[in-house]
């Protein structure tokens, strides 16, 4: 056996490249060292913040209640303790909240009675002191037909409602605006192609939290509960259709916000779609629902929905444009202040004003006039 072994060792080593063999020298001093490539600075932790954003300090503070900082309201939007399902405000989430407790939970509740009546009714006249001498019956067509027909009844019942709400659910009616859904580890971006508007959405931690970055402001009550606050909130108008297209950059998540009646997955590679019409304005909070990494319960959703003017002044906040405006460019947002100024304070600034009767003042001769007045005179 001790043979077997170093006659392995001795094939493995002499399989084994011999610039593996070789160890690495020390490079020589003369070389200069490569340049190493820039990379993008990414804040540890997973909750990678713009590295060039200045301090929560010194940032411009936030104003609840206006555009895109809403003051939540408790129990809407948001978990509140109860067990059933949220408050839905969507109509595929009316529907779908109609279906689980006015029809699921019925049936539930009365096959669960049954069953129970069912065994203690076997438990107390067919046990071994009620019935000494067991039935020697094998058959009942009766029972058998019952057993047969009633859950094929129950299975139909729950069938037919299943299929439309299927049908409602993925059959949208034509959108009003189009938002791109990224998952990261470990945060959301967001993209409103029709609109010039994209952005990156990372929960707001705790003012004692050891992690929280310098240019990362603290949570507040006004921006939400803990853990399912963000910086930057995706803004909707309310009562337009909205399709989503979910997909990621790294491994599996999941957009999900249950007052919506939305759980879609976000696959690298693949985009995936489903929509959403808000109908009353409001804060609404969600979360990543799949299982993505070490972070997981750190990458929350907050869509707040509001009217379609308050949502004009935040497209216009975050340098986007409405559907038919020109975006917004530095040569059209920045007058000159010559050509708009009075001709009063043109002369105290030392501009000469433009009148119409003002002739221009000639402009001076070059050398390249002066040598052909010069050709001319000979």
């Amino acid at each position: 056996m001790r043979l077997i072994g170093w006659a392995i060792a001795l094939a493995a080593a002499g399989l084994t490249p011999a610039a593996a063999q070789t160890p690495a020298s020390a490079p020589s001093q003369s070389t200069p060292a490569a340049t190493a490539p820039s990379v993008k600075v990414t804040p540890p932790a997973g909750t990678a913040q713009n590295p060039g954003q200045p301090d929560a300090a010194q940032q411009s503070a936030v104003v609840p209640g206006s555009v895109g900082h809403a003051i939540p309201v408790a129990g809407i939007g948001q978990p509140d303790g109860r067990k059933g399902l949220q408050d839905q405000f969507t109509p595929i989430g009316k529907e779908a909240a109609a279906f689980h407790n006015n029809w699921l939970l019925p049936i539930c509740a009365i096959i669960s009675l049954v069953v129970l009546g069912l065994l203690l009714w076997a438990i107390i006249f067919y046990r071994r002191g009620s019935n000494p001498v067991p039935s020697r019956n094998s058959h009942n067509t009766l029972l058998e037909v019952i057993w047969t027909v009633v859950p094929v009844a129950i299975l139909a019942g729950i069938a037919i409602p299943s299929i439309i709400l299927l049908h409602h659910e993925y059959t949208p009616p034509p959108a009003d605006l189009t938002v791109k859904v990224t998952g990261h580890q470990w945060y959301w971006s967001y993209e409103l192609p029709d609109y010039g508007v994209s952005f990156d959405s990372y929960m707001l931690k705790e003012a004692n939290d050891p992690t929280r970055q310098a240019n990362q402001r603290a949570r507040t009550n006004d921006d939400g509960p803990p853990l399912l606050a963000v910086d930057n909130r995706l803004v909707l108008p309310a009562g337009k259709v909205v399709k989503f297209i979910v997909t990621a950059d790294d491994v599996i998540h999941s957009f999900a916000v249950p007052s919506f009646w939305i759980k879609q997955d976000a696959n690298p590679g693949q985009l995936h779609e489903t929509w959403a019409k808000i109908e009353s304005p409001g804060v609404y909070f969600g979360q990543c629902s799949e299982l993505c990494g070490a972070r997981h319960g750190f990458m929350p959703i907050v869509v707040e929905a509001t009217t379609p003017a308050r949502f004009a002044q935040w497209v216009a906040s975050k340098g986007g444009h409405m559907p038919g405006a020109a975006p917004p460019t530095p040569d059209s947002t920045a007058a000159s202040p010559v050509s708009n100024a009075s001709p009063a304070a043109m002369a105290a600034a030392g501009a000469q004003p433009m009148t119409p009767n003002a002739a221009s003042p000639a402009p001076a001769p070059t050398n390249k006039d002066v040598a052909n007045r010069a050709t001319q005179a000979q």
